[in-house]
């Protein structure tokens, strides 16, 4: 896959990393670098954008195009850069308060039209770069700056509303977990149309440990389920646990109990159009059942920035002014000169 021999060292950035210690922020980066060096791309045709928050330093340490831009627009302006720049990979770095709060409008809007870019969510489920206060994706009754007494909202799944909007593809994954955030950012990077990746990550500052019921090593096999296209949704100590569907709804089956055999687990297939079982996946939680990680939904779907650019090509075919170069040059012009004003013979 990588003919030209990138390595990581060429999309790293020679400007000091400033997350705090233990950041789950330095492990995306480094599977995000992984990534695009095995994609074989030079690093001139990246392009990194992101909003505010802590994630958002993201451009300052990747030697790639970057724009920093400002709250909740990192989605608009990734927009715009792909659809006018279509050879450039576009990758969006946002959190859950940019991409989910300010940036929400933009977000369902980005994955509405498919624009084929990647957007990455670090989801460490509260505002940490203002210090703490919680955030759209903060669980109800948690204690904050902003929720003294307790939260009384209910929080936003990230994945819900990718597939409330006409999502094409959603994936998940934890910081710590390396190998599987490589794996999902490389499907995102491949599928054509917006790919949303929601990044469980650890602030050590003020949410740690949000995700230790799921990412704990002693019992994150009874707790997360690793899907994989065309493989049985199996998971549990010895995979003796597994999904079924009953009635039209998800469950949590042992194999080899009440009659229950590997040929009831249901097998994974991301590609399907219909996003019934995707969002059953998404919507799994603990502590009935385990949390769904790797691409959960990947379909094929035409892309805006394609379909803009077919239209436009489409049109200039059959009219003369093809461009705004042609239409300023259309008609009467006149050229200022010197000695006065020219439209081709001397005034």
């Amino acid at each position: 896959m990588n003919e030209f021999n990138y390595t990581v060292k060429d999309f790293k950035s020679e400007n000091e990393v400033r997350w705090c210690p233990g950041c789950g922020d330095y492990a995306i980066m480094n599977a995000i670098q992984r990534v695009m060096a095995e994609m074989g791309i030079a690093h001139k045709d990246f392009a990194v954008i992101s909003g505010i928050g802590c994630s958002s330093r993201f451009p300052y340490y990747m030697s790639t195009y970057g724009f920093h831009t400002i709250h909740g627009r990192a989605t608009a302006v990734a927009s715009g850069v792909r659809c006018a720049n279509p050879d450039l990979n576009v990758w969006v770095i946002t959190g859950d308060g940019d991409s989910m709060a300010i940036g929400g409008n933009h977000f369902i809007h980005l994955v509405r039209r498919n624009i084929n870019l990647n957007v990455i969510i670090f989801n460490n489920k509260i505002y940490g770069l203002t210090k703490g206060q919680y955030s759209p994706t903060t669980e109800k009754g948690f204690k904050s700056k902003t929720s003294p007494f307790g939260t009384i909202e209910e929080p936003f799944n990230p994945g819900q509303l990718v597939i409330g909007a006409g999502g094409t593809f959603f994936a998940r994954s934890i910081d710590g977990n390396i190998k599987l955030s490589q794996e999902v950012f490389g499907e995102a990077a491949l599928h054509e149309g917006t790919s949303i990746v929601e990044v469980l990550q650890n602030c050590m500052i003020y949410n740690h440990g949000v995700h230790d019921l799921i990412t704990d090593p002693a019992y994150r096999a009874e707790r997360q389920l690793m899907l994989k296209q065309g493989e049985p949704m199996r998971f549990g100590e010895d995979n003796r646990k597994g999904i079924v569907l009953e009635k039209g709804k998800l469950k949590v089956v042992t194999v080899g109990e009440n009659g229950i055999t590997p040929e009831d687990i249901l097998v994974h297939d991301a590609s399907d159009p219909d996003p019934s079982i995707h969002l059953a996946l998404i919507r799994m939680h603990l502590p009935e059942f385990p949390v769904a990680l790797g691409v959960i939904r990947k379909v094929a779907a035409p892309t805006y920035d394609r379909e803009m650019k077919e239209q436009i090509l489409r049109i200039q075919e059959n009219r003369k002014i093809k461009n705004m170069d042609d239409l300023l040059r259309s008609g009467n012009t006149w050229e200022v000169k010197d000695n006065g004003f020219s439209n081709g013979r001397e005034k």
